[in-house]
């Protein structure tokens, strides 16, 4: 059986391929220049997300016709090239707006440009003279433009590729600023970090990983070794980060996305580094995971959401047609049938093969993987989408404590979940983004340990559209400092946190959000913490994901460490904690290094 693991083959791929693209015919303008899905505009307004329909599923379509050596019975080519025609024509009332009009069309055209290159002789070869100039004066904006210092620099150097290549204009100066200020973003063994901030995400792969190579073949040239050696580095963490039920690590902005988070599985495939039965097990237990539980929906399409719908998982950019950046996930499909990573055997995940413990150095993470459970960890100790020092609320999916393939953060109020947080007079609980990151390493026993230390504050964000991360702004108001050393093996991580200086309120341990009926959660609280609880909110994963947590009944004494253990998965008797000593429950005994 070449699929043991998943059952998934190509023809599973493409069938799914096949039903979203189907599915969008039935919300498409009558020149197919515009797929409006059904859902309320997004912060953009629905002219974007019109154009954010068409081109993202255009990217669908592209790697199906292309993996296949043309051969189109949807007629996937003739119905997007008339959607095209239309969509750069400025007298048509299907019109695009343009790059100079609105900067979400640069994004887009990044995804135009792209299909237009891999279908070159099925799509562009094909299209009258005028269309072809009119495709050139819409992309052309690009030339000379200003985007963001972060992943949209892809977006300029792909377009103008792309216009190079068809006799258009372009400056060479732009994609070599560009390729230059994308390796400023090249941070430990092969990761990246999505502009200057320590801003870890998905965009690693299916951002910052994914347009190197597929711009060196715009571009004619074969892939930089240095760029294939960080590109085979980073994989070997990303299969670390995959749940055993194929669900990718719950972390960072932009979730809706879904599957595109096999993307840089399918990438390592095209490029010929990693192991071809082992990546299509990643990429293949990520969609399935999805195609699953609902997503994409009866109808065929992808709403905002995670499983379902869940319109709290949006960001300000997000509309209809975003979650179809999904599209990304299927760039497999541009793989002929015959490719290694097709006829290979599926190799199992690290977490189906036994517990496994890992530093991640680039992010700062703690990584811990249990067979029994098939959950993947992630104990944070290096990523807030901010600088040190920074005085910001926290962004619930970048500076929380942990992630896992089985927990939702909570997305609204003060921190609670996965947080080490001094309550004021009120109750409100501090944040922590702007930390500082300790040291992290593995003991010989395999435990691990990392740290870091903060100014405690509380505030709200400020005015402004949310992207996911931390917004200036609002009164913040500032508390003691934070010390906190997380010691994780299997299932358990021991915390250890004080107060290192003057008294500041309660201190408040916040566990594993887990949902209910789901994995075990647990917060066991060591000497000094003597309240309990557990919060009830709703999350994408559940209408009710429990939060267990425990705190000190009053002010917590300066200097003092103090100790709880938290669980997610399976586990049953939680260590046993003296001082800075822990007798873990599979009889491994480990002297944790506090700071003095």
């Amino acid at each position: 059986m070449i699929s043991p693991y998943t059952g998934w083959t190509r023809e599973h791929w493409a069938a799914l391929a096949d039903r979203l693209l189907l599915a969008a015919r039935a919300h498409a303008s009558p020149a197919h220049a515009r797929i409006a899905f059904p859902g309320p505009p997004g912060g953009y307004g629905p002219d974007v997300d019109a154009l954010e329909g068409f081109a993202r599923t255009f990217l669908a379509a592209g790697f199906r016709v292309a993996g296949e050596d043309g051969r189109d019975p949807l007629g996937l080519m003739e119905w997007y090239a008339e959607g095209l025609a239309a969509g750069v024509d400025p007298a048509s009332p299907e019109r695009w707006p343009r790059l100079d009009e609105h900067d979400q069309a640069k994004v887009e055209a990044a995804s135009v440009a792209l299909v237009l290159h891999l279908t070159r002789p099925w799509l562009w070869d094909r299209l009258p003279p005028r269309v072809r100039e009119q495709v050139v004066d819409w992309l052309a904006p690009a030339v000379g433009a200003a985007y963001p210092p972060i992943n949209w620099v892809w977006f300029q150097i792909v377009t103008e590729q792309f216009l190079a290549s068809v006799g258009g204009p372009y400056a060479e100066e732009d994609i070599e600023a560009g390729l230059a200020l994308a390796r400023t973003f090249e941070r430990a063994d092969g990761w990246y970090a999505d502009g200057p901030e320590r801003a870890y995400d998905h965009y690693n792969g299916w951002a910052l990983h994914l347009y190197p190579l597929l711009w060196s073949e715009m571009a004619g040239r074969a892939p930089d070794p240095a760029y294939l050696a960080r590109l085979e580095r980073f994989l070997d963490d990303a299969v670390h980060l995959v749940g055993a039920d194929g669900s990718p690590l719950v972390q960072g902005r932009s979730l809706t996305y879904r599957f595109a988070a096999a993307a840089p599985f399918w990438a390592g495939a095209r490029a010929g580094v990693g192991s071809p039965g082992l990546l299509r097990r990643a990429a293949s237990g990520i969609v399935r995971h999805f195609a699953e539980r609902g997503a994409p929906d009866h109808d065929g399409v992808l709403t905002l959401g995670w499983h379902g719908p869940w319109r709290g998982i949006a960001q300000n950019y997000s509309g209809p047609g975003s979650p179809y950046w999904a599209a990304k996930g299927l760039l497999g499909l541009s793989l002929p049938a015959g490719h290694p990573v097709w006829t290979a055997v599926e190799e199992p995940l690290p977490v189906e093969t036994g517990d496994f413990t890992r530093v991640v150095r680039a992010p700062g993470w703690l990584v811990s993987g249990t067979r029994a459970d098939g959950i993947v960890r992630v104990v944070n100790h290096g990523t807030d989408h901010a600088r040190p020092g920074a005085r910001l609320p926290d962004a619930p999916l970048y500076a929380r404590l942990g992630y896992s393939t089985a927990t939702f953060p909570l997305l609204s109020g003060d921190p609670l979940d996965q947080s080490v947080a001094v309550l004021d007079k009120n109750g409100r609980a501090s944040h922590r983004t702007g930390f500082a990151s300790g040291p992290m390493s593995a003991l010989p026993s395999g435990t691990l340990v990392g740290s870091s230390r903060w100014r405690a504050r509380w505030g709200d964000q400020g005015p402004g559209p949310d992207h996911g991360y931390s917004r200036p702004g609002g009164e913040l108001r500032d508390g003691p400092e934070v010390e906190v050393v997380s010691a994780v093996r299997g299932p358990w991580e021991v915390r250890f946190a004080r107060l290192p200086a003057a008294p500041g309120g309660r201190l408040c341990f916040g566990g594993w959000p887990a949902p209910e009926g789901g994995p075990a959660t647990r917060v066991v609280g060591g000497p000094g913490l003597t309240e309990h609880g557990v919060a009830v909110e709703a999350t994408p994963l559940a209408g009710r994901t429990l939060v267990p947590w425990c705190a000190t009944p009053g002010p917590a004494e300066p200097g003092r460490w103090y100790t709880a253990a938290l669980l997610l998965g399976a586990g049953d008797e939680p260590p046993v904690v003296k001082e800075n000593v822990i007798t873990w429950p599979d009889g491994v005994t480990d002297e944790i290094p506090l700071p003095v």
